[in-house]
């Protein structure tokens, strides 16, 4: 199965973070399925980091790359086929991040791996 990683899930993931349920944990660790990471989650880390708002261990870009290619995860990248989704989703969630993540799973049609439950209101599957 495919699913696509939000972006706290991924760095909790990384970091060994115990906030991570063991269902969410389950779907990472599972070797069948295909994880990703956005190029929108490398993109709210690169800001956060650049506000100061976020500190990791390396640049974001190595961050990024190093621990997908560890864990197995694959990136996703922004196509105009999510941009465009983006354009006629209703406005449940304000944050520009996750309305571009909720996009990406309706046009791939794949779960999301999250803690935010409004991703539900669109009718998007969370694994939690």
């Amino acid at each position: 199965m495919r699913v696509l990683v939000d972006t706290h899930v991924f760095l909790w993931w990384v970091e060994g973070d115990r906030a991570l349920p063991a269902k969410a944990r389950a779907a990472l660790a599972n070797q069948e399925n295909e994880c990703l990471v956005s190029m929108v989650s490398a993109w709210e880390l690169a800001i956060k980091a650049g506000l100061g708002k976020l500190k990791l261990t390396l640049p974001v870009k190595r961050y990024v790359v190093e621990h997908i290619a560890a864990n197995g995860f694959r990136m996703l990248d922004i196509r105009m086929a999510h941009i465009g989704r983006v354009e006629t989703l209703e406005l449940h969630h304000g944050d520009p991040f996750d309305r571009l993540l909720i996009a990406q799973a309706l046009e791939e049609e794949i779960p999301v791996i999250t803690a935010d439950p409004v991703f539900r209101k669109y009718g998007v599957k969370r694994i939690w």
